[in-house]
């Protein structure tokens, strides 16, 4: 985990010398704290935590924003939370300020959401932080840093889409060992939140976990959905585009399956929507998860048809996240692509 990535009172403005273009939560906790109701709660904790760290924390019109599913959000990265890695963990007279994930060194690291790349450089010109490191600029003073990184693998002022490969986990800088060190900032750089309570509110499982996708949700994750439902039967356009029709056919195949016809598409709908495939499978399963591997880069054709290209495709983004390698896609790693 990080010895240092520690922070202090800071300015909630980006510093005058960036580039761009623009100007303690466990994993126990997260895992019983999934209910919408409990994420809510778990932002107002975040915000009291880094409130008594001395950390900036979110004002209340920008934690009440964004707090929708709304398949923007993706995980970034695989691996296991470190003891004391937390956000907010003590660090000499400051605190954590993001969440440590562990895992070996050259695993891959991808964009939490849709941005552009502000700093690209030693701690990411941010005091208290070691080790080579991006942040990526959101929007609407919401930014995301990667730490200890071992490789770039975007440019300076590049345009990132959510679960696009950025970078390889590494142990650059003052660690214990290769892990990435994430933060999330609302309201301004240098402003941090809680990662893994800011992510659970957008439908993201920072520990690994199944997302959760809303109604009213847009992009490659809800055409994922869409493919598998047409799996079953139900004839939607793989638009991505998560609106009446496809909410209506969601409810009704989570009847069917003894489920709260809610129309999330979460940790209790996912398994039951997902399918096990292996080369030589064909159909609108199969383009889901082409669509999915698509989503982390793999530039495939989403012809329904699982042959070579598409096995290698599994069994490239199983190696670089340490996954078992065997190229079938099963729970774990419709799971992790999901994320």
């Amino acid at each position: 985990m990080c010895r240092s990535c520690a922070t202090t009172a800071t300015s909630n403005d980006l510093p005058a010398d960036a580039t761009g273009p623009f100007p303690g939560l466990s994993r126990r906790g997260l895992l019983t704290g999934l209910g919408l109701a409990a994420l809510t709660v778990n932002l107002s904790a975040g915000a009291s935590t880094a409130a008594e760290a001395g950390t900036p924390a979110v004002a209340g019109t920008a934690a009440a924003a964004a707090t929708a599913a709304n398949g923007a959000w993706a995980c970034p990265a695989l691996g296991r939370f470190p003891a004391g890695g937390h956000y907010g963990a003590p660090r000499g007279g400051a605190s954590h300020a993001g969440q440590d994930v562990s895992n070996s060194t050259g695993t891959a690291v991808y964009a939490a959401a849709a941005g552009t790349v502000v700093r690209r450089s030693w701690g990411g010109g941010l005091p208290g932080r070691t080790g080579n490191a991006l942040v990526i600029a959101h929007g609407g003073g919401q930014y995301t840093y990667y730490g200890h990184l071992s490789a770039y693998r975007v440019g300076l002022n590049a345009t990132v889409r959510a679960g696009q490969r950025i970078a390889d986990m590494g142990a650059t800088g003052n660690v214990t060992g290769p892990h990435l060190h994430f933060e999330t900032h609302a309201g301004g750089l240098g402003a941090t939140v809680n990662p893994v309570s800011f992510l659970a509110a957008r439908g993201v499982d920072l520990a690994g976990g199944w997302s959760r996708i809303d109604p009213g949700a847009k992009g490659a994750t809800v055409v994922v959905i869409q493919h598998l439902m047409n799996q079953r039967g139900y004839g939607l356009a793989a638009d991505g585009a998560y609106g009446s029709v496809s909410v209506d056919a969601v409810k009704r195949f989570q009847r069917s399956k003894g489920l709260a016809a809610d129309g999330q598409v979460g940790p209790a709908t996912w398994p039951k929507l997902v399918y096990t495939l292996r080369q030589g499978g064909n159909g609108s399963h199969v383009r889901a998860l082409q669509a999915a591997l698509n989503k982390r880069g793999a530039g495939l054709a989403v012809d329904g048809g699982f042959g070579s290209v598409t096995t290698s495709a599994v069994r490239a983004y199983q190696s670089v996240n340490r996954l078992v390698v065997d190229g079938e896609a099963g729970p774990v790693t419709w799971r992790a692509l999901t994320g």
